[in-house]
């Protein structure tokens, strides 16, 4: 069974942030978080973006 996360909108800064809820990374654009998200495995990244 696939696990089906989401991206979810914060404002930070003002601005608004999209978050993948698997690994809480944040993005400025939400396709790019999206992108992000279908291959995410849930586990903190190894890298800070």
């Amino acid at each position: 069974m696939v696990s089906r996360h989401m991206v979810t909108a914060t404002e930070r800064d003002g601005m608004t942030w999209y978050a993948c809820e698997a690994c809480a990374l944040l993005f400025a654009d939400r396709e790019e978080a999206e992108t992000h998200e279908e291959s995410c495995e849930g586990d903190d990244p190894d890298y800070l973006q």
